[in-house]
């Protein structure tokens, strides 16, 4: 395992809103310059974010190294998406159990990636990066170095090199536009990252999940997530004047182009809202019009992030042993939604904010679990059936069947 130097700091400031600090605790300048530029690029803190995160574990690799980060060349990158490949991922340990030590891998930790499971079919998460992760790391890191490039305060070539067979131009340089686009590879250490199907939770799953639930508040976000079909993130940044019972509607901030969008909602969403207001009100959780609409349970009274609610969702799962996700409400809303004839795909795309409708069309594919069903079914109907000898026609001779057929057995 590589050495936790360095760390990536969030500072509050909205000219800066994070930084990369090396082990003295000092700033990594060729990072802030890249922050920057992204945020100019008008990405959001949660982008620069993500990006830090993967740029910490380059710079903790090649500090381990003795590498400067201009001084890297193609053989590090290399030795570095095979460490990817086969490391085993860091544990975080909960900061209450600091003083109890802390596990060296995630094989230490956490459930066997080897069988889904037995309520949802989701594998659990392996001890090793996922391939999503190294893909997203790979075209970072050669973002970066693609931008000191340009601005000639890096190496003269980006150690992150594009595939070999991209070396000739831009990808789809030749398109037709009347065919759709191929997928052609980018990165030369990028790897294949398979297409994932959607997973919903089934009704009869997702009302006893509803029943496990303890508090008006987690009622009324599980009802407003399956019902509105936005992301976990977006239905906490709603306020208080954001929420419309006469309308219907609610407000939310999209996540990537941060617009504000009235999304309608189910009566009950509405009904279990009402019902969590009344104990706000009466809990003294602060009142404004442009005050946060969702709350911690407790004092002293914090605006509910996604950590938070998702660890009310994780709770939730374990009273059904269940590993289902908040995306996966969002999975089941779009589903519901993209089934139901009379509802045409485009006000499907429009609610769920999709930039193409080839990405609603996914919902419309059947899923794992329906899958499953259709073909168990077909083969009880194969096992029901009996297989009748076909009578003979009048007129042939029964002995000169059998000698041409064969005799029963």
């Amino acid at each position: 395992m590589l050495p936790e130097t360095g760390w990536l700091a969030q500072t509050g400031d909205p000219w800066e809103p994070y930084q990369l600090l090396d082990s003295a605790g000092d700033v990594v300048e060729p990072v802030a310059a890249y922050f920057a530029e992204l945020q100019a690029g008008h990405s959001s803190g949660l982008t620069i974010r993500s990006y830090g995160m993967d740029l910490l574990r380059w710079f903790r690799f090649i500090w381990a190294l003795g590498v400067e980060w201009d001084r890297a060349d193609r053989s590090d990158a290399r030795d570095f998406a095979r460490w990817m490949l086969l490391a085993e991922k860091p544990v975080r340990t909960h900061w209450r159990r600091r003083g109890e030590g802390r596990p060296a891998s995630a094989s230490m930790a956490g459930p066997a990636p080897s069988s889904p499971n037995s309520v949802t079919g989701k594998p659990a998460p392996g001890p090793k990066y996922a391939a999503t992760t190294r893909a997203h790391c790979e075209t970072v890191l050669r973002s970066f170095y693609d931008f000191h490039l340009d601005q000639g305060t890096g190496p003269v070539i980006n150690p992150f090199p594009l595939d070999r067979s991209r070396r000739a131009g831009r990808a789809n340089a030749h398109h037709n536009p009347m065919e759709p686009f191929k997928s052609e590879r980018q990165g030369r250490y990028r790897p294949s990252v398979p297409k994932r199907i959607p997973r919903r939770i089934p009704d009869d799953r997702f009302n006893e999940l509803f029943a496990g639930l303890r508090h008006n508040r987690d009622r009324a976000l599980l009802a407003f997530w399956v019902s509105t079909g936005a992301r976990a993130e977006e239905l906490l940044t709603s306020r208080q004047s954001g929420a419309d019972p006469g309308q219907q509607v609610i407000e939310v901030t999209r996540k990537g182009t941060g617009e504000i969008q009235l999304l309608p909602a189910s009566p009950d969403a509405f009904m279990w809202l009402r019902l969590y207001q009344e104990e706000c009100l009466r809990g003294g959780v602060p009142r404004g019009r442009h005050l946060p609409l969702w709350w911690t349970l407790r004092r002293p009274w914090r605006r509910l992030n996604y950590h938070a609610a998702r660890a009310m969702f994780v709770r939730a799962n374990e009273v059904l042993g269940a590993n289902w996700s908040l995306h996966d409400l969002r999975h089941t809303a779009a589903y519901r939604m993209a089934r139901d004839p009379q509802l045409p795909l485009t006000d499907v795309q429009w609610v769920l904010g999709h930039r193409q409708i080839s990405t609603t069309q996914l919902y419309l594919n059947p899923d794992t679990a329906e899958v499953t069903e259709h073909v168990l079914a077909y083969h009880a109907r194969r096992s029901q059936q009996r297989e009748a000898a076909p009578l003979p026609r009048q007129g042939y001779n029964a002995t000169s069947l059998a000698v041409l057929f064969g005799e029963k057995r």
